[in-house]
């Protein structure tokens, strides 16, 4: 018996001990996963500031340039967050708009460029202008119904026919709002108020029926929203998909991963302070993460998101992932 027992503690400390080197191992993976994608994204930039959509660009995306300024301000990336912030100010339209790589202004866009200036408001008082003159210029492209339009919808959509849903407009309400807590103005809290009741109402938000990108998208800014139930539901049927390697399909119905829409799940679930499907996500992404440090938008057989291009937003949102891990 005495034997026995020895055998068995022994076994026990050998698998605790087993555990402790692969989480310690897969904990520096993630750490060499960042350096890589930081490293991948501080080369990016273009000498005029801003940032291309994807590896050795030439055309600045300013949608992705705003939204990333977070991101590098909170890896102590302040000298090339300013840079950023210079570039978005000088391109703004008269009308405060902000537009994509097509030369037209979209609400979405803007309001990612809202995002990021809204990160630097406290160091950088000056683009307080140019927050408001967005913040008004998306005041009147949402309706009476709380529905958001936008100019043009023309790259909208995919390669596979589909449109991206107008649900997405949903991550427009959160530095929309914080715009209108920080310059009083409560015309921005009521439009957004009434805008997501319109999307509640009209939208199977929780259905896990579009590409994983644009789902997460939806998922983060119900949680910013306070909407926690929703995303509860929400995530509870993304959870449902993972396979045992980490891996979340692009659809229900597809084996094809978006690397872009999983680190945004992750990034939720990190949210919500669930880690054991972040984390396993994470390390998928590590492991499919391409020598520059750069993700292509998806992987697999069928791929049909980006397959061949290293697309910067999907840095970005591993690396918010990151920090929040």
């Amino acid at each position: 018996t005495g034997k026995e027992n020895y055998s068995k503690t022994n076994k026990l400390l050998r698998e605790k001990m087993r555990k402790m080197i692969s989480n310690r191992n897969e904990k520096n993976a993630i750490e060499i996963g960042k350096e890589k994608a930081l490293a991948w994204l501080k080369k990016s930039v273009l000498i005029n500031g801003g940032l291309p959509a994807a590896h050795a660009g030439h055309i600045s995306y300013q949608e992705v340039t705003g939204y990333t300024i977070q991101t590098l301000r909170k890896l102590s990336e302040k000298e090339l967050a300013k840079k950023l912030v210079l570039w978005l100010i000088s391109v703004q339209q008269h009308d405060g708009s902000f537009c994509a790589p097509d030369g037209n202004p979209y609400t979405f866009d803007t309001g990612q460029v809202v995002r990021g200036l809204l990160s630097v408001i406290d160091e950088m008082p000056t683009v307080e202008n140019y927050i408001i003159k967005a913040c008004n210029w998306i005041l009147n492209q949402i309706e009476s119904s709380g529905r958001i339009s936008t100019p043009t919808n023309d790259l909208w959509l995919l390669p596979s026919g589909k449109m991206i849903p107008e649900s997405i407009h949903l991550y427009v309400l959160p530095p929309f709002i914080e715009a209108g807590r920080k310059l009083l103005k409560t015309e921005y809290i009521d439009a957004a108020h009434r805008s997501l009741l319109y999307y509640k109402k009209n939208y199977h938000l929780t259905e896990f029926e579009t590409l994983s990108h644009f789902f997460g998208y939806i998922m983060e800014a119900l949680y910013d929203l306070g909407e926690i139930d929703l995303v509860k539901d929400g995530m509870e049927k993304a959870g449902k998909l993972q396979a045992q390697n980490g891996g979340i399909p692009a659809y229900p119905d597809v084996k094809w991963i978006c690397s872009t829409g999983m680190a945004q799940l992750a990034v939720v679930w990190l949210k919500m302070g669930i880690r054991e499907p972040a984390v396993k996500a994470l390390q998928f992404l590590c492991k499919i993460q391409n020598e520059r440090g750069g993700f292509y938008g998806s992987y697999g057989r069928g791929a049909g998101y980006f397959p061949r291009t290293e697309i910067s937003w999907g840095v970005k949102y591993f690396l918010d992932a990151y920090l929040l891990l």
